[in-house]
């Protein structure tokens, strides 16, 4: 079951359960629509790509309740695109 983590990883922007903006990779790394496009679309942890966090409907969160763990690890820009070679 996925965690539902509760904010983007870079910016620390809320996430909520049911937020359109949530996106994640393979590893449940959870990041803002926003720092994705930054990221070139690429997840600095993993490498891997991200897809749209699906929405946890709300008569199932007292049941599978969201994560309440927030991990914030700004992501250095310059490092990332020099680490996975994109050139901008």
């Amino acid at each position: 079951m996925l965690q539902i983590r509760p904010t983007c990883e870079n910016c620390n922007k809320k996430l909520p359960h049911n937020s359109d903006e949530a996106m994640i990779c393979t590893f449940e790394c959870t990041f803002c629509k926003d720092c994705v496009e930054l990221l070139h679309h690429i997840c600095p942890n993993c490498g891997g790509g991200f897809e749209k966090r699906p929405i946890r409907p709300s008569n199932l969160l007292k049941k599978y309740p969201v994560s309440t763990k927030i991990i914030y690890k700004p992501v250095d820009l310059e490092e990332h695109l020099t680490k996975f070679n994109i050139n901008q």
